[in-house]
């Protein structure tokens, strides 16, 4: 039988466990992020606990503590696992657009981000902490889509003087008002004309 002090080292995170610990450490972290993820979902973030978490990760609270100094880097961890945008190049903006954004909500009502998404965009607007680390998160995942508009003014598709952020901004914006204020699922025909009426406004402005 294994001791405490053995069953303590299996899930240190600080590198002395053994080697037989390292899955026991590695299963934990998962658990975590999974309750975490679960509970923003069920419960948003501002009533998320980490005793709650703990207990729905069949963990004690040290050993969250252990990994995240407090839920906000564990939430804005566990949100960066959720699916973002996955970058297309096709060679043509609107194919592009439409097979990006089809593929995101399509993983987007299918998965925790629809919940998770506008409970931290609520919360971000009076928790300057929470902000601090999610922008940089937020920024990365939407990354893929600058990326295409980018590509899309070296081939002319888009004015070489475009503002790309804020481009992007038009795109992403009349979705985020259906997403957190409609509260309907997106469907491929919307996005087909969100994208439609975006770029009409982006090629023909002088």
């Amino acid at each position: 039988m294994r001791t405490n002090h053995e069953l303590q080292a299996s899930d240190s995170p600080n590198g002395s466990a053994t080697s037989a610990g390292r899955p026991r450490s590695d299963e934990a972290h998962k658990a975590i992020l999974d309750a975490t993820l679960a509970l923003l979902a069920d419960v948003g973030f501002s009533a998320l606990k980490v005793e709650g978490v703990a207990s729905r990760a069949g963990v004690g609270k040290a050993t969250i503590y252990r990994r995240w100094r407090s839920k906000l880097p564990l939430v804005v961890e566990a949100f960066s696992l959720l699916p973002a945008l996955e970058e297309v190049d096709t060679g043509d903006l609107v194919t592009d657009l439409k097979k990006m954004l089809r593929n995101y909500f399509e993983l987007f009502n299918s998965t925790p981000l629809g919940t998770v998404l506008p409970s931290l965009a609520g919360e971000r607007r009076h928790n300057q902490a929470l902000s601090k680390l999610l922008d940089p998160v937020l920024r990365e995942r939407r990354r893929p889509l600058v990326r295409v508009l980018e590509r899309a003014v070296e081939r002319g598709e888009l004015p070489r003087d475009l503002d790309i952020d804020l481009a992007a901004d038009l795109i992403v914006g009349p979705i985020a008002v259906r997403l957190f204020f409609g509260g309907g699922k997106l469907g491929p025909r919307l996005i087909d004309s969100i994208v439609d009426l975006a770029l009409s406004g982006l090629r023909g402005r002088s």
